[in-house]
Order: C-alpha cells, then structure tokens, then sequence
C-alpha cells in the first residue's frame, strides 16, 4: 500500500519541515518530493502536512505516520537484507556530537546494532569541529555533526535555530559584559556566540569553559551565564533567555550526516548506519 521510497521522502520533510531541504538530503528535484508526498497522502487518504508558502508543519495524521514510516522502512531493510542474502561485517569508527548525548540516538545505535551484530561499531563524542577533523585525517568513518546554515555539504538530518539559554532566574545587565559558558575551540557554536556580540559591539567574559555538555549545563544552572545551543535540546532546568536581555540573533545550524572515504565493507555499514539515522532523524531532538 505504501511505496518504501515515498514513505523514505515523508521522513525527510518531516524532520527537516522543508521540502528544499528534503529535496536536497534525497538527491532529488524538489518537484519529486512534492509528488511522493502527494501520492502517500493520497494512498492514506489523509492530508499529512499543512503547508503555505512559508512553512510545513506535520499535521496530527502526519504526527502518527512518523512511527508507521519508520517501521515500513526498518521492516523494507531487513527484507532486503534477509532475501538478498546479505550481512553487514566490518569495523565502523561513528562519531556522533555530545549535543546528542541526552536524546534517542543510542536507541538507534542499539537497533542498528541489533540488527548488524556482526558490526564492530566504535563510537567516538567529541565537538562537532573536532569530528570533521577527524574525519578528513581518516580517523572516522561516518559522523554525525553541526554545520552552520549557511555552509553545505553532508546529508542534512534536521536544522534548527540557535538560541541563548541560561537559568530561569539569570539577569542580564545591558552594561556589564554578557557572561559566556562555551565549548573550547573549534566549536561551531562558541565561535558563532563571539562573531555574533562582536557584530554586535557587545562586550563579553568568560565564565567557563568545557567539553563536556554536563559541565557547561551545570554552569548553566548555577547562574554561572548564558550559552548558545539548539532550540530543539535545550536541556532540563535551562531556558531561552529573553527578547529583553538585548543578545544577538545566532542563526541557524544543521546537522548533517558525513561520510569517509573508506570503500568496501566499512563503507556499505555506513552507509546503513546513515540510513537508519535518517530513519530516526526525528528522534534525535526529542529527550530520552
């Protein structure tokens, strides 16, 4: 009833709420996409997204489609990989940015690894620029990283805006230098924080600095300061600091899916494990 490659494009507008951006994750022409969500559409009998013409919203049919369309598509693989006769073997080095610590990703790695157990899958957390370095040195095979919106390249899984948060009860003084909490070097979001006061001609300390998300979130919550994360993770305890606190606009970020340059079995792993990662995109800024 439900054709795997229209169920596979619902997936990606749904996570990326852009028929652009669903377009360009696929490979296809945004007309196609348009198509394959028409005919799906017509196959439920149900409208699956409001859309206008500035923006795409899952409708509460398309909300239960998302858990359908990932079983059709988990369901289409093993098939695949049963009738086709088939194993995954290798050694898979993922690096996956510590923004997704705290959401459903290791349920996928765990499903992933469920169905691949002949996978010797090696994962890596680390700062998203840090992966992309590690990645062009050969060190990983597949990552799971930021990109800033208005960079491309890599296989998009969802993009969001990037905010200030801090603790409920944190105060702002227009006079007095905006205290950061960041991630070292070469952080995507760091370095977006400081061009954007800079831009700004705000003046700026800082309060702590760490690679760890817990640490930087612990300082969060003491009142310590302000950082800049995605909208859609913020953490328990923290919240968007206020239009009135007079901080700059951050922009978008992307997350995108990059691949290695290894060939054989390593390569056809990850080309599965970006599979079920796009799969369960929308998983991935939803808490645990």
């Amino acid at each position: 009833m439900y054709e795997p490659a229209q169920v596979r494009t619902f997936l990606a507008v749904a996570q990326t709420l852009s028929f652009t951006r669903a377009a360009e994750r696929l490979g296809l022409r945004q007309s196609t996409v348009s198509q394959h969500v028409r005919r799906l559409e017509e196959a439920t009998g149900r409208p699956l997204f409001s859309r206008d013409t500035h923006r795409v919203e899952l409708t509460e049919d398309g909300e239960a489609m998302l858990g359908f369309a990932r079983t059709i598509l988990q369901a289409h693989e093993r098939a695949a990989a049963f009738f086709g006769g088939t194993r995954l073997r290798g050694r898979l080095r993922f690096g996956a940015s510590e923004d997704f610590v705290t959401t459903r990703l290791p349920e996928i790695l765990e499903s992933f690894r469920r169905e691949h157990p002949e996978v010797d899958l090696e994962l890596t957390v680390e700062l998203s620029g840090t992966l992309q370095a590690r990645l062009a040195a050969g060190q990983l095979d597949l990552i799971l990283a930021k990109r800033r919106g208005t960079e491309s390249g890599g296989r998009l899984v969802w993009e969001d805006s990037l905010i200030w948060i801090g603790s409920p009860g944190l105060r702002i003084e227009p006079d007095r230098p905006v205290p950061l909490i960041l991630y070292p070097p070469p952080g995507i979001t760091r370095a977006r924080a400081l061009e954007a006061l800079e831009a700004q001609g705000r003046a700026w300390r800082i309060a702590c600095t760490s690679s760890s998300l817990s640490a930087n979130v612990a300082a969060a919550r003491a009142g310590l300061g302000v950082m800049a994360h995605t909208r859609g993770l913020v953490p328990p305890g923290l919240v968007p600091v206020p239009v009135r606190a007079g901080l700059p606009d951050l922009g978008e970020v992307g997350f995108v899916l990059r691949k290695g340059r290894r060939g054989g079995e390593t390569q056809v792993a990850a080309d599965a494990l970006a599979e079920a990662i796009l799969a369960g995109g929308d998983r991935l800024h939803r808490p645990r």
